[in-house]
């Protein structure tokens, strides 16, 4: 089994090098087709293009070539985050404050393990979300399994593109309260 932890501790220099910030490494795909997938996202603009991902791609393979931490064959698959984004990190709950959210905790909390609703950012290391009903919940960081923004209109125009260079069309969505 790959130790993901391990990957992430000798990915993450080189990604920060070429100036960007690492979001998420995880192997997917099984036995059957192993696939080594590295988020990583520019930080001024928390956006990836093409020629981003081409960049750190190819250090990637080179570093990874070079010290082989995955046994047997692999692909490598450098993408940003996307839209509707994994929030992996203590930072991303403060930064996408505001946002609807997806919560899935390790462990169930007063019989729940997923909460969904507005992030309203951290106390410390508590995650803070309130509920379609209201109820305002305290989500320990470290009792986080899985969470990611949920797509809203808000969402998509809190991370229009910056460049439409190479868009047929780009469209702005009025939020609708």
């Amino acid at each position: 089994m790959t130790d993901i932890a391990g990957l992430q501790r000798l990915i993450e220099p080189e990604v920060k090098r070429l100036g960007y910030d690492l979001v998420r490494v995880q192997m997917i795909g099984g036995a059957s087709d192993p696939t080594l997938q590295v988020m990583a996202e520019r930080p001024d603009t928390r956006q990836l293009d093409i020629t981003d991902c081409e960049a750190i791609s190819r250090s990637l393979s080179e570093m990874l070539d070079a010290s082989d931490p995955i046994e047997g064959s692999y692909r490598l698959e450098v993408s940003s985050p996307g839209i509707d984004r994994p929030l992996t990190r203590l930072k991303d709950f403060a930064d996408w404050s505001g946002h609807e959210a997806r919560v899935g905790l390790a462990e169930p909390r007063n019989g729940r393990k997923q909460f969904s609703g507005t992030l309203e950012g951290l106390d410390g290391e508590t995650v803070r979300l309130t509920d379609k009903s209201g109820e305002a919940h305290a989500l320990p960081f470290s009792e986080i399994a899985s969470a990611k923004l949920l797509l809203t209109d808000k969402l998509i125009n809190a991370t229009a593109p910056l460049s439409t260079e190479g868009a047929d069309t780009i469209e702005t969505v009025e939020e609708q309260e």
